[in-house]
């Protein structure tokens, strides 16, 4: 095991520029599972939709832009932001689940790699630089953060770019009213190996995967549209599942993580949690509160960015760093000292957290 500390040195993103809000699905024509039609009108399925979720808008990709190139813009900005030049990274990751899907199509692609692909658009020459993706549902930015921290710690890598990127919002079923929570975009920081006696840093990591009933949680399936049931897979999730799930398992991970860090609720400054559902976040702060019996104040403590980005899976946290590092997300900061927790839930399904020490 290498003496050093693994600090994040250079964070971006990519927010797509097209907002689509709530009022955007009035005119839809939404199936339940049994393939019956809501007897609601679309009002009403919004409002209860956003009551829950907290979502009112979020973002799509343009037509003409792929998860690679996503992936690239906040390749790009995380290297502006760092200390480094791009030739000096060891590895690139990128998280997805989708691949690049052009519109309409519906096919992915991932041959080559979109890791290799951000290589190829930042136009680094270096061939020590490896590249590979991860597939792991809405965790997989924070499993290849994982990675990456154990590599620069074995001594393979000293810097590492982890991107997390997707336009899940060309794998919708137009038809399900699931099909609202979901947006596009990427994150994307830089983990780097320095000395053992620098501040912050990692300081434990933890993650889970429960694959016997849960496999079903999150899954491809028909379009709820029985004429439309053509052969096209779409994102299909049990979400009264996925809620009970998250709610008894997250904050355990959490407080497993920060256990290992030898980390008390009261030490932690922010926690930045999968943007996946404002209920179901609430209450994975509350269970968590409940088995550290500490409480603090919750908007204080837990930023969110669903209400107009929506969940773009392996890019929500990320996204969410960024912009509090950018200053963009009104009432948050970060600061030296700062012990800040990341952790997200999803397909698999995945549980996982970090525990990290702003330098």
């Amino acid at each position: 095991m290498r003496d050093c500390k693994v600090i994040i040195n250079g964070v971006g993103s990519c927010i797509p520029e097209r907002i689509v809000k709530n009022e955007d699905f009035l005119n839809a024509e939404f199936y339940q599972e049994n393939g019956e039609k809501f007897t609601a009108d679309n009002a009403e399925i919004i409002r209860k939709f956003e009551a829950i979720t907290g979502i009112k808008a979020r973002r799509y990709a343009n037509d003409d832009q792929k998860a690679s190139d996503l992936a690239t813009i906040a390749a790009k900005n995380a290297l502006d932001n760092s200390t480094i030049d791009a030739e000096e990274l060891d590895y690139i990751i990128v998280a997805h689940n989708f691949g690049d899907m052009e519109v309409g199509t519906q096919r992915t692609d991932m041959m080559p790699s979109l890791a290799s692909r951000v290589k190829h658009n930042l136009n680094i020459q270096n061939p020590a630089t490896s590249c590979y993706d991860v597939i792991f549902g809405c965790p997989g930015w924070l499993q290849s953060s994982i990675q990456a921290y154990q590599m620069i710690m074995m001594g393979d890598a000293k810097n590492v770019l982890v991107v997390g990127t997707e336009t899940i919002s060309r794998v919708v079923d137009v038809h399900d009213r699931d099909s609202m929570i979901f947006a596009d975009g990427a994150g994307a920081t830089i983990f780097q190996g320095v000395s053992a006696d620098s501040i912050g840093g990692v300081l434990s990591q933890s993650s889970r995967t429960d694959a016997t009933v849960e496999m079903s949680y999150l899954e491809m399936g028909a379009s709820f549209h029985p004429e439309k049931q053509n052969g096209k897979r779409f994102i299909k999730m049990k979400g009264r599942k996925i809620y009970e799930y998250a709610l008894v398992n997250v904050a355990e991970a959490i407080k497993t993580a920060m256990d290992k860090a030898g980390v008390e609720l009261k030490d932690v400054d922010k926690i930045l949690i999968h943007q996946a559902n404002e209920k179901m976040d609430e209450a994975i702060l509350k269970k968590l509160f409940k088995i550290c019996g500490q409480e603090k104040p919750m908007a204080e403590f837990m930023p969110m960015t669903i209400q107009d980005l929506g969940n773009s899976s392996v890019a929500t946290i990320p996204t969410m760093l960024d912009l509090i590092q950018r200053n963009e997300l009104e009432g948050h900061q970060i600061n030296s000292g700062d012990i800040l927790v990341f952790a997200s839930v999803g397909a698999g399904m995945h549980i996982n957290a970090m525990v990290y020490k702003v330098p």
